[in-house]
């Protein structure tokens, strides 16, 4: 694997910014250049030293923390060599990263669902619809900023005769939580008793 991602850092010197830590037993990864992503890509399929024939799956990561919070990731197989690599990008909320839409088109489905659920742009993507979410959807729900329990609730209103969307309502029942331990909450229990289970329960 060391030597996999040493020819490819060889032969496109300007689209590889590091190399990943290759590990015994890991996929081979790098960490690529956006701007030189498709000049990359089109090498990693064609170039018979490597051939990878096809992308099994992009998909997003969300790290608020830098400066760069998203990363894409591209996981690419080579059936006739038998071998993989992954390829690495960072982005931010605004910089669109290069669609590879032209070079796999089954990644357009996987750059929809980038966008869907990261907010990630991909350039060149004619086809940048929601694919998991509905289509009045607001927001991306894997950001790591993205609340939990949502920003809208949906149901069906019989009186309209039709799906409505709704702020958050949580019940105040589902915001006290017990967190004492069976032993801890046992207080009606005559103080022997209770002396001798909180012994069993400590054996």
């Amino acid at each position: 694997m060391e030597q996999l991602v040493a020819d490819i850092q060889a032969s496109v010197p300007q689209g590889v910014i590091s190399r990943g830590r290759v590990q015994r037993g890991a996929e081979a990864e790098i960490f690529a250049a956006r701007e030189a992503l498709p000049a990359l890509m089109t090498m990693l399929r064609d170039d018979p030293r490597f051939a990878f024939e096809q992308c099994v799956d992009l998909c997003g990561v969300d790290r608020p923390a830098q400066a760069e919070r998203f990363e894409v990731v591209y996981n690419l197989l080579s059936l006739s060599l038998n071998h993989r690599v992954r390829v690495i990008v960072t982005t931010d909320a605004e910089t669109p990263v290069p669609s590879v839409s032209a070079i796999w088109p089954c990644a357009t489905w996987y750059e929809r669902e980038a966008w869907d659920m990261y907010g990630i742009i991909f350039e060149g993507q004619s086809d940048l619809r929601r694919i998991l979410t509905d289509y009045g959807f607001e927001g991306h729900p894997l950001r790591k900023d993205f609340p939990l329990t949502g920003f809208v609730e949906v149901r069906y209103d019989p009186e309209r005769q039709a799906v409505v969307y709704e702020p958050v309502k949580l019940q105040q029942d589902f915001r006290n939580f017990d967190f004492l331990s069976p032993w801890e909450g046992m207080t009606t229990l005559p103080g022997d008793e209770k002396v001798h289970l909180n012994r069993i329960a400590s054996e």
